[in-house]
């Protein structure tokens, strides 16, 4: 099925909705492609019987009010971008479902971390659980408390970087994310949890061994790195080699940021990200959007 340049974003009129259509208007307008608002409506079936079926008016006012919480998401993107192209999308039925098909021909999808049905306490609802799981393009993730902000909205891009092949595409996402921003790419990389051992059991690790190792992951970044930037030259990168847990140091890098990406798979410090404790860790601790990029299928 043939891409799309297009940002898609959930819309459901719960306040991490809003904090969602901001964020990706901005980021449609920064990289002058449309935007297009989803939405979807289904039946409660707390209304009716099992077995009945519903009159159509009702389907016409849950589609009616539907069509209202798009117009409202509409006025919020034209105040961040008044000259962004917008379209929509509104179906009937699940919208796990709605999105994941159109993720199969969008640049991202970009969704609330919990909507308007999503229980107190949780940092990461039933929908984008699952869009995040399954999308066939990288998914945003934007809690209420993490909305880009006028002190972080020219701060850099992070990527979390492991050496896998789905962390270099999460890394190629990341420099086409700091060139459409204009924005510094911080590339960091933890090594504590890859199980670094002394030169023999019961023997003290000393500081040269320490920084040699260090000296040796940061000649492996760079590595990794040159790619990237022979492709994007434009972009000013700086790297984070840290012996740290990949959540606290992914949290302290992104402070200022405006995206957080990582990939959903990746082995050491990220490995079982995508529904593991770093995964949801880093979703409740990271103080910016955070992008999930999948394995390309």
């Amino acid at each position: 099925m043939t891409k799309e340049d297009i940002v898609v974003v959930a819309v459901d009129g719960s306040p991490a909705s809003e904090a969602a259509v901001r964020w990706a208007a901005n980021t449609a307008h920064k990289r002058n492609i449309p935007l297009r608002l989803a939405a979807s409506y289904t039946m409660p079936q707390f209304l009716y019987a099992e077995g009945m079926v519903p009159p159509q008016e009702l389907f016409d006012d849950l589609q009616r009010e539907t069509v209202e919480t798009v117009d409202a998401a509409r006025e919020i993107a034209l105040e961040v971008a008044p000259q962004l192209k917008i379209g929509h999308a509104v179906a009937e039925g699940s919208p796990i479902d709605m999105l994941l098909e159109m993720s199969k021909e969008a640049t991202m999808i970009v969704m609330g971390s919990r909507g308007l049905g999503g229980l107190s306490g949780m940092v990461l609802g039933s929908v984008s659980g699952a869009v995040v799981s399954h999308a066939h393009c990288p998914v945003v993730v934007v809690r209420e408390d993490s909305a880009v902000t006028e002190d972080t909205k020219y701060g850099p891009v992070v990527v979390g970087i492991d050496g896998s092949d789905v962390s270099k595409e999460a890394t190629e996402v990341a420099f086409q994310e700091a060139e459409a921003r204009g924005a510094e790419l911080v590339a960091v990389h933890t090594w504590m949890d890859t199980q670094v051992q002394g030169p023999g059991a019961g023997f003290t690790v000393t500081d040269d061994y320490w920084e040699a190792v260090q000296k040796e992951k940061s000649e492996v970044l760079e590595d990794y790195l040159a790619e990237g930037r022979e492709a994007h030259p434009d972009v000013t990168v700086r790297t984070i080699i840290a012996r740290d847990r990949p959540v606290r140091a992914l949290t302290e890098a992104a402070q200022d940021a405006q995206l957080l990406v990582t990939g959903s798979h990746g082995r050491g410090g990220f490995k079982g990200m995508l529904l593991g404790s770093t995964s949801r860790a880093l979703l409740q601790s990271a103080p910016c959007p955070m992008m999930v990029v999948r394995p390309a299928d």
